[in-house]
């Protein structure tokens, strides 16, 4: 499509305007959880101690973002948007699982968001993994008893750790055929000839039940197990391509055109040809749900973050916005998508549940522009479903082109990321073409270009909630600048290039670290000191 080839990203839409999750944090708290999730998913047997290790932004930040908690959540099974991850080390202590956090520092060589996860289990069984936490909530493990891999749950994922033996090949892939399981991709890494050595095998579907006691049962074999990250697994066989998928703006705007359709009806028929239509209704009921009680209910009913450096803005905003304040600054329909961003940063940093949209950082500007315009033109569920599908293929391409984690790339790559979204939804509910949705986008990320990742302690609240705000006053500008004619000189794929390029310049104090910025601006360390969440 567009003159090259797709690469075939399959990511739900649902892992874009998702997971569903408590906050504070999607790289840091959901998938932190997953992590440990997929790491506890190598024993066989419940786990009995872990011992974690952090490294880069993780280390700095895992009390103030909810990394601990989420760790421990992800062993003891618990899903993202679990209330109770709040409570892990008691649910830990009630289950007697033992668990400690060593700090491993800073290590350049490795993802800024970085666990290795010791375990021991039932039986004297044990296992490592290395965790990586890449934005949005989506992860990948690298190191599996110190042997590195590469599993990220594209595709149905197999991991078999057996002896390096002749016929143990053979003998997997024999069984995978007789119980009509297609292989895609094997890769096979041995620590030694004759030694260890694990299996992985990417595969069409997932295995039906039966197949996992008959890998574990030959001879060679030491265990099994299926790893599936939710969201990330694609019904589509690797290597099959249709013509709604796309990999950037180019293919997006061709898809558009040879169909007929504005960017959201080509993200939904994608969508469900990925998951199937009855799950695209039912999951994307889900999201509208949940965007609209988090963004109200915390203006009804203000509660303090974890840190206590917000709670009630939203309300203040919404109020103050019903008098002059809104005819004289945002008007009307900005000034209560701002009160909404707010809302729902609020909740996200009471470890509330939320959608992540891209991240849990940048939650607020999506919903909050999309139903907060919807309201103004009267639209419809089916409408403002299609204008999320719409935020959800910008924030797709820019997933695979660029990124969307602050500790990767800024609070540009989460926030700008969020505004890019909201911009080209308000251009689609507004009439606009696919290319001027698109121009929006691209006119946002220029707009907050360089934007750095500061939180104050390490907790999603200051700047964040304020920074939503901007999100929003972002999106609403970059709309009506496309809308009017206003191109960008730089196109929607380029732009995504330049913002990960200028996302890897930034130093790492300015990537999620709370080590540079307004983190270190001596008010926010005088009130870290009295917050005692991470001490």
């Amino acid at each position: 499509m567009a003159g090259k080839p797709q690469t075939l990203a399959t990511t739900s839409a649902f892992e874009i305007l998702g997971p569903i999750m408590v906050g504070p944090s999607s790289s840091h708290t959901a998938g932190a959880l997953r992590c440990a999730n997929v790491a506890a998913s190598l024993l066989e047997g419940t786990v009995r101690r872990v011992r974690f290790t952090l490294w880069n932004s993780f280390a700095h930040t895992y009390r103030g973002h909810g990394t601990d908690r989420a760790l421990v959540a992800g062993i003891l099974g618990l899903d993202t948007d679990d209330e109770r991850i709040r409570d892990a080390f008691d649910l830990a202590a009630a289950r007697g699982l033992e668990f400690e956090f060593v700090i491993g520092g800073d290590d350049a060589s490795l993802h800024p968001n970085t666990v290795d996860i010791e375990m021991d289990a039932e039986g004297g069984k044990h296992a490592t993994a290395r965790g990586e936490s890449l934005g949005g909530g989506r992860v990948r493990i690298s190191r599996i008893n110190g042997v590195g891999v590469d599993i990220t749950g594209a595709y149905s994922t197999l991991f078999v750790a057996h002896r390096d033996a002749p016929g143990a090949l053979a003998a997997l892939t024999g069984l995978l055929a007789e119980h009509k399981v297609n292989i895609a991709f094997c890769r096979t890494y041995r620590t030694e000839a004759g030694g260890q050595a694990y299996s992985v095998f990417e595969t069409d579907s997932a295995p039906g039940k039966d197949v996992l006691p008959a890998i574990r049962a030959l001879d060679l074999v030491d265990n099994a197990t299926f790893i599936e990250l939710p969201g990330s697994a694609s019904s589509l066989a690797p290597g099959v391509s249709t013509p709604e998928l796309f990999d950037d703006g180019a293919q997006l705007l061709d898809a558009c055109e040879r169909f007929g359709m504005n960017i959201g009806a080509v993200m939904a028929v994608r969508e469900a040809h990925l998951i199937g239509e009855d799950a695209c209704v039912a999951s994307m009921r889900r999201v509208l749900d949940v965007m609209r009680d988090e963004t109200t209910s915390p203006i009804r009913q203000p509660s303090r973050s974890l840190g206590g450096f917000i709670g009630g803005e939203a309300r203040e905003i919404a109020l103050n916005g019903a008098g002059r304040l809104s005819a004289a600054l945002m008007g009307e329909v900005q000034t209560m998508a701002v009160a909404r961003a707010m809302a729902v940063l609020e909740r996200s940093a009471s470890m509330g549940v939320i959608v992540a949209a891209p991240t849990a950082g940048s939650a607020g500007v999506v919903p909050s522009c999309i139903l907060s315009e919807a309201e103004h033109l009267g639209l419809d569920d089916h409408e403002i479903m299609d204008a999320l599908y719409c935020a959800a293929a910008i924030g797709l391409n820019l997933s695979t082109s660029a990124c969307v984690a602050g500790a990767e790339g800024g609070c540009q790559a989460e926030v700008g990321s969020a505004a890019a979204m909201a911009a080209a939804a308000l251009v689609q509910m507004l009439g606009g073409t696919p290319a001027c949705a698109l121009d929006a986008a691209s006119i946002a990320l220029s707009n907050l270009l360089g934007l750095v990742c500061d939180p104050v302690g390490g907790l999603v609240e200051v700047p964040c909630q304020n920074r939503n705000a901007i999100g929003v006053a972002a999106a609403f500008s970059s709309a009506q600048l496309a809308l009017s004619g206003v191109h960008n000189l730089v196109p929607f794929d380029e732009m995504a290039k330049v913002m990960l390029a200028v996302g890897h310049a930034l130093p790492s104090s300015l990537r999620e670290t709370a080590k540079g910025g307004i983190a270190q601006a001596p008010s926010a360390l005088a009130a870290c000191r009295s917050c005692g969440i991470c001490g």
